[in-house]
């Protein structure tokens, strides 16, 4: 399962990781963001052990989301070593979030 993490757990869960992280900016109205999350789900489960998910409700950590830009929603971020190493923006297909992931381990 994919963990909802906010502001506190941040530093923690995304930027102090030795394994590629990504997160989900999303909110509960959001239509796309109820889409792709099977898809992110299916991932956490491929990726357990070489790399992190985690989501972010835009709505409960405005901050962190203005901290990165986020404009639209959904919006993935790609970290790898405390970095942001690349976005994807909306519902995309499985296969583009994974060759963005692939390229990160």
């Amino acid at each position: 399962m994919i963990r909802k993490i906010g502001k506190n757990e941040f530093q923690r869960e995304v930027l102090d990781q030795d394994v590629p992280v990504i997160v989900d900016f999303g909110a509960t109205w959001c239509g796309p963001c109820k889409k792709i999350k099977p898809i992110l789900t299916e991932l956490h489960e491929e990726y357990l052990d070489r790399a992190g998910i985690v989501e972010v409700d835009v709505e409960n950590d405005p901050e962190i989301a203005q901290q990165y830009g986020v404009m639209s929603l959904p919006s993935i971020l790609f970290f790898k070593d405390g970095q942001v190493k690349g976005q994807v923006i909306g519902l995309v297909a499985k296969s583009k979030i994974k060759e963005k992931l692939d390229s990160l381990i």
